[in-house]
């Protein structure tokens, strides 16, 4: 993203930063296409307007790359927790089959022990071949009791086939999850490698422009911006979160940097906010989805301040106008005015 206003950008430099064709995070990988390498500029101003159009490209391909590598983490997350899911419903099935062999046993026992000598016990049994009211009542109390026994046995049975059934039933749910977690973490690989090698071709594409930038654009890389407003934020965390980033002003922009000493522009604002005891998502696009939207006359310093659509830029607001963020390659973390391409803002801290 470009850190300044630039006065002067030429048709080569306009279309060196067109948008990378039908590319949104978790599209199709096969979608990503990048801008040819324009002419070599006439003049100094042209060629770092240029090298910062190239650098808004790489950091759009960065933050994609990182969401497509988160993507990817909680898709094998999924299918370890679904496999963690059949270990154990396979457990659960082969104790509940070794219930119900054991309680089989005792039902058959139970059956064998129905009869004596061809005549089935019960209480008209007892009553017949009692020798008097006190012994039908013994007998009709032990046959009470081998009466409870057996419905005991015969529910336990019957819970461990239902165990047993339930547990082979998850099993294959669980199982199922796997297979569809393994085939989408399949496609999401597929995609990080697209999206990595893209950026690296813009890479590449970066370093033959930036052979060109005079000693007068590397210091305009570097400027960090000037003082910040002097507007306090309105929650500790908040401002313990600009102070935080305030403090690292002319650290170098690298990407996929979180911290202490080099940043991307979501590293920044992840590691300032954790620094305020706030976590935040790894990735631009993923902390656009955080914290309660803010209108753009409503913003406060320490509101987290969004670029591009779909999201691929963030910084933290500071008042009048400005924010702190680290714009792209080359750059350094600076203050800057909010960009032409805000799409919205988040309150993360109150």
């Amino acid at each position: 993203m470009q850190s300044q206003p630039i006065k002067r950008v030429i048709a080569g430099a306009i279309a060196a930063t067109a948008v990378i064709t039908a590319v949104s995070v978790g599209g199709p990988a096969s979608a990503i296409t990048l801008p040819a390498l324009q002419n070599p500029p006439t003049n100094s101003a042209d060629a770092l307007a240029q090298y910062r159009a190239a650098a808004q490209q790489a950091e759009q391909l960065n933050e994609q790359k990182l969401q497509a590598q988160d993507n990817f983490n909680a898709k094998q997350g999924d299918l370890a927790r679904a496999n963690g899911d059949i270990a154990a419903a396979n457990q659960r099935m082969q104790a509940a089959q070794a219930d119900k062999e054991r309680f089989q046993v005792v039902v058959d026992q139970f059956t064998d022990a129905s009869f004596i000598s061809g005549a089935e016990m019960n209480r008209m049994s007892a009553l017949l071949t009692g020798t008097s009211a006190q012994d039908f009542l013994d007998r009709s109390s032990a046959l009470s009791v081998l009466a409870d026994d057996k419905n005991r046995a015969l529910q336990n049975y019957t819970d461990a086939v239902n165990t047993a059934a339930s547990a082979a039933q998850q099993a294959t749910d669980a199982r199922n999850r796997a297979q569809t977690a393994s085939d989408q973490a399949a496609q999401l690989l597929n995609d990080l490698n697209t999206r990595s090698a893209a950026l690296q071709a813009q890479v590449n594409q970066l370093q033959q422009l930036s052979s060109r930038l005079s000693n007068a654009d590397r210091a305009a890389q570097r400027d960090t911006g000037g003082a910040a407003p002097n507007l306090p934020a309105p929650s500790s965390a908040a401002q313990q979160a600009i102070n935080v980033a305030l403090s690292k002003l002319g650290s170098s922009y690298v990407w996929g940097a979180t911290g202490p000493s080099t940043f991307d522009c979501s590293g920044l604002t992840l590691y300032s906010y954790g620094k305020a005891g706030i976590s935040l998502p790894r990735t631009s696009q993923a902390q656009s989805g955080t914290g309660m939207a803010v209108s753009r006359s409503q913003l406060q310093p320490g509101d987290l301040v969004f670029f591009g659509s779909p999201v691929h830029h963030v910084g933290i607001y500071l008042g009048d106008g400005k924010m702190v963020h680290a714009p792209d390659t080359g750059d350094v973390v600076k203050i800057s005015p909010l960009q032409n391409d805000y799409s919205g803002a988040r309150r993360v801290a109150y």
